[in-house]
């Protein structure tokens, strides 16, 4: 059974020009990948100083071997066991010199790291602290749930990575989850010691470890005020979600692109021949026929390597670095502030409504396209009434989707809804739109409503303020050419499809309804003389030439990220 999921339409090209020796291809691999390699072993490793050499190991041998990876479309979770392999060898060998597992004198640990760099509060902090006291191969797995819960790998690329099935992974995620939450309330009561756990805590050096985690649990869950959680308890997974990656320290790339410069300034290593420890490894590595480059290095004659830029001004990228939205700890507000009837994104070009297009076309032949939004006081035109039988959604009468790879089938004949929550006070950045994927029959974009676009302003004190963020917090970001969204939109189903969350970027969650023409109708007519925004806006001509969605296919691809944005049916 294939245990990988394929990575984004962007990075599989990405993937198979680097394997062809392109320069600018592979430099974006090492530079868009490394942050997600760095998580993983870091909070594995809990920060130890042996996170530098493992990162880069495992660079070295995703480079080395590239030419040997059969499918693109499984690099992400290639490259993830690769960086688990490297831990786990770096582990025997530790086990075999008897080598104390204690973070240096003076090396901040990576839960440190990650509550200061990504200014974590409150229980989020608690949970980042908490995985101190986790023993090394839950602190393995919890690297990897934790990017789980984020968005960044899926429960399928977290099995495959420890090399257990999908069940095993449940079970092993389930029991390290139960740890953590003992964990965390060894966090808590020690921010608030009772006098007998102070007395009990006097003989400890203040190292976390498993002895001292059974004892302090021990004492925990005997006593009534270290035992009381003092608040409402959130749990991990809820906490996680949407936390950002950790950002790689400028060395992890100065190292990576063999650059000896300082200040930024363009430099000239020595010889091959002079070459010690990583450097010359990835020079031989690069001097293989499968790859001749490297990032922010071109080999030349004689086997010297020349630095043909500084590593921090990369040449200018047509795709989206997978990780670059998601490693800032605090995102950036756009140049310039969304007005209240344009889109957050520019279009491809400007168009009439969709819903404008009609005549003979054939169906799927009208895509959803990037139009202007209507006059608030405009009314919606008439709502043609197509039959209901039906719909029957897998799941059930409300379908939340919160995280990357959620999805939801609908069968049947009749409306549906999908409502929207963009959380850019979490995280904000691009956004990976939602998919409909084994489409069988036929499926139209019949209406907007709830009241807004999400690119309205929904502040009367922040004028920056709209549903895709402010300028305080940043804004989510659609994909060039993608339509606005309303807060709901409508569909009609006639057959079967799946939809699907593809969230990466920014954080964004969506509710999916079966409908009926009643309500549509009644959330488009629902306009300012109630006290909203605006109308609704009706985009079913009543004919085959209604807009379809973007992004619908009638494939089933292994990754419905995958699916191209001018999708026709």
């Amino acid at each position: 059974m294939r245990t990988d999921v394929p990575v984004s339409r962007q990075w599989r090209a990405t993937v198979a020009a680097a394997q062809a020796g392109d320069r600018r291809a592979l430099d974006e691999l090492v530079e868009g990948w490394l942050p997600l390699v760095y998580n993983v072993v870091g909070r594995a490793l809990n920060g130890h100083a042996d996170v530098d050499d493992v990162v880069q190991e495992t660079m070295l041998r995703a480079v080395d071997n590239l030419g040997t990876l059969r499918d693109p479309d499984s690099f992400r979770s290639w490259l993830v066991a690769i960086a688990m392999r490297q831990i786990r060898d770096r582990a025997r060998r530790r086990q075999d010199r008897k080598l104390d597992e204690t973070v240096p004198d003076g090396t901040a640990d990576f839960a440190e790291l990650t509550v200061l760099r990504l200014q974590l509060e409150g229980q989020r902090r608690e949970v980042a602290e908490a995985v101190r006291w986790l023993d090394a191969e839950d602190r393995q797995l919890v690297s990897l749930w934790w990017l789980e819960v984020s968005g960044e790998l899926t429960r399928r690329e977290l099995a495959a990575a420890v090399g257990i099935s999908r069940q095993h992974a449940a079970v092993r995620v389930q029991r390290m989850k139960e740890r953590l939450e003992t964990s965390r309330g060894i966090v808590r009561a020690l921010d608030g010691a009772c006098p007998e756990l102070r007395e009990l805590t006097a003989r400890w050096d203040g190292r976390p470890d498993s002895v001292w985690r059974k004892r302090l649990a021990r004492h925990i869950r005997g006593c009534g005020y270290c035992g009381g959680t003092r608040g409402a308890v959130v749990p991990a997974e809820r906490l996680l979600a949407g936390i950002a990656l950790v950002p790689v320290p400028a060395g992890f790339t100065l190292s990576l692109s063999l650059s000896l410069a300082l200040g930024g300034k363009t430099a000239v290593a020595a010889t091959a021949a002079t070459s010690a420890g990583w450097s010359a490894k990835v020079l031989g590595a690069l001097t293989k026929p499968a790859v001749a480059v490297t990032a922010g290095a071109t080999i030349v004659a004689g086997g010297a390597y020349v630095v043909v830029g500084p590593p921090h001004d990369p040449a200018p990228r047509t795709a989206v670095s997978p990780t670059a939205a998601v490693s800032r700890a605090v995102p950036r507000a756009p140049e310039s502030t969304p007005s209240p009837s344009s889109s957050s994104s520019p279009p491809a070009s400007p168009s009439a409504s969709p819903s404008a297009s009609a005549g003979a076309a054939a169906y799927g032949s009208v895509v959803d396209a990037a139009d202007a939004a209507p006059d608030p006081e405009a009314k919606p035109g008439a709502l043609p009434h197509r039959p209901e039988g039906g719909i029957t959604s897998g799941g059930g009468a409300h379908a939340v989707l919160n995280h990357r790879g959620d999805s939801v089938t609908l069968s049947g004949q009749g409306y549906v809804l999908v409502r929207w929550q963009i959380s850019p006070q979490y995280r904000a950045g691009s956004l990976v739109m939602p998919s409909w994927t084994g489409l069988k029959g036929k499926i139209f974009h019949v209406a907007s409503g709830g009241g807004r676009r999400m690119d309205d302003r929904v502040s009367k004190t922040d004028t920056s303020a709209t549903g895709m963020g402010s300028s305080s917090t940043g804004y989510a970001v659609l994909p060039a050419g993608a339509q606005q969204m309303w807060q709901n939109e409508y569909y009609y189903v006639d057959g079967s499809v799946t939809f699907t969350v593809n969230e990466r970027g920014a954080d964004y969650g969506v509710s999916v309804f079966p409908s009926s023409w009643d309500a549509v109708q009644k959330d488009v007519l629902y306009g300012p003389p109630q006290g909203a925004i605006r109308y609704g806006l009706v985009r079913d001509a009543g004919t085959d030439a209604a807009p379809v969605p973007q992004y619908v296919t009638r494939s089933v691809p292994g990754d419905p990220a995958t699916v191209g944005q001018r999708s026709r049916v």
